[in-house]
């Protein structure tokens, strides 16, 4: 909220009160006039930071739009050992600006994003990357395809990744959870190691649990979100901390120290997460048996990363080790908020002090985001705490943005 204009609002109060002593009210008329007054330029104040709130989310997620979207064909600003990947529109790098982006379309309607988006998955086939047909980072853009197919009515747009979880549920992986510490590779993508064949790592919770839930959605057949529960599920009990309330990346950072002597827990990587969570609670049908327990775990998660947001607004890059990495980190920023706004929004996350924190947490947003659109302070892709400089971006950084920005259009607390 804006506290300035809650100031001015005060100051606005104390003269009425001067004004009453000095007509010739009785003592108990003054101060009922006084408290009205109170109330009213109280409730002024709240209304027009909301406006600016809503305001600043609407020119911010539209420039933020408008400009990844104009870099397309221009990804220079992008290191040279990451630019192909993010040049391809089915690999996660572009996936997760989509999801933002289709988040974002949900809030304004806007008619040109939505066909610029229909063009895309139109030129892709409606296809995932078939190197590795398991990989959760290759079903994120399923569920573009997914969006379309509910909203846009286009059947052909989710046929392709049918075919593809079919396959994987009639061949279920049978690995574990554990992180080699041995790195491995298949086909022209890296891959970490065979537990990635599962859920094994948290950005992974983001990429593909909702798509599965989509699919049950879109075809009423419900074996495929009961694989994407029963998955994600595995996943969030192995790597969840109920100490710290906090996603540790995957099982090689549970016993890592930071720098400083800290457990690590990835900024990003529990924005992902904690992004995702909502977005899978929504794609659930009524009544289901594991809603109360995605909004506990919703719920543990959000308290662990309030605690740790920094006096600037952004979380750290090493969420417990503000001092390994102390510039500013936009993504997780972005994906963190985008979470608590919409607990706020929804009514789960009630108290003032959960309020402040999304405010806060917008602010720093909006000064990390350029007059023309560009998100600066984005983490490049990794799997740790990284250093992070103004000008680094990143198109799953302007979806954090634009998922940020969708909730704060809607702020009205």
């Amino acid at each position: 909220m804006n506290h300035t204009k809650l100031k001015f609002s005060a100051i606005a109060v104390s003269l009425a009160i001067g004004l009453s002593a000095c007509s010739g009210e009785s003592t108990e008329q003054k101060t009922k006039n006084v408290e009205v007054e109170s109330v009213k330029q109280m409730k002024s104040a709240q209304v027009e930071a909301e406006q600016d709130i809503q305001s600043e989310a609407l020119r911010i997620g539209k420039n933020a739009a408008n400009w990844q979207i104009a870099q397309f064909g221009n990804l220079d600003y992008i290191p040279a050992s990451h630019r192909a990947k993010s040049e391809n529109a089915k690999f996660w790098i572009q996936a997760a600006f989509y999801i933002g982006l289709t988040r974002w379309i949900d809030a304004t309607d806007d008619e040109k994003l939505k066909n610029f988006v229909k063009e895309v998955a139109e030129r892709e086939s409606y296809e995932l990357i078939l190197e590795r047909p398991y990989h959760a980072d290759d079903h994120a853009i399923a569920q573009t395809y997914l969006w379309l197919a509910e909203r846009e009515g286009i059947e052909k747009a989710y046929g392709p990744t049918k075919e593809v979880f079919d396959m994987i549920l009639s061949k279920p992986p049978e690995v574990g959870l554990e992180m080699g510490d041995s790195e491995s590779s298949t086909g022209k993508y890296h891959l970490e190691g065979n537990c990635q064949l599962r859920w094994c790592w948290a950005d992974a919770l983001f990429m593909a649990p909702r798509a599965w839930a989509q699919m049950t959605k879109v075809t009423g057949d419900p074996k495929y979100l009961e694989y994407g529960d029963n998955e994600f599920w595995a996943a969030a009990d192995y790597l969840f901390s109920d100490e710290y309330g906090l996603f540790y990346r995957d099982s090689r950072y549970f016993d890592a120290k930071s720098d400083n002597g800290e457990p690590v827990f990835w900024g990003r990587g529990n924005g992902w997460v904690f992004a995702a969570i909502p977005m899978i609670i929504e794609e659930l049908p009524d009544g289901h048996p594991s809603r109360e327990r995605y909004i506990e775990l919703y719920k543990k998660n959000a308290e662990g990363l309030m605690a740790l947001q920094k006096e600037d607004g952004y979380w750290p890059a090493s969420l417990m080790d503000p001092d390994k990495v102390k510039t500013p980190e936009v993504s997780g920023t972005g994906f963190i908020t985008f979470g608590l706004a919409w607990g706020v929004n929804n009514g789960i996350l009630t108290d003032q002090r959960s309020k402040e924190i999304v405010e806060k947490g917008w602010e720093g947003i909006t000064k990390a985001v350029s007059d023309d659109g560009r998100v600066h302070w984005v983490q490049h892709v990794g799997k740790s705490p990284d250093p992070v400089k103004e000008s680094d971006s990143q198109l799953y950084g302007t979806g954090a943005v634009l998922l940020a920005a969708s909730e704060m259009l809607k702020w009205n607390k």
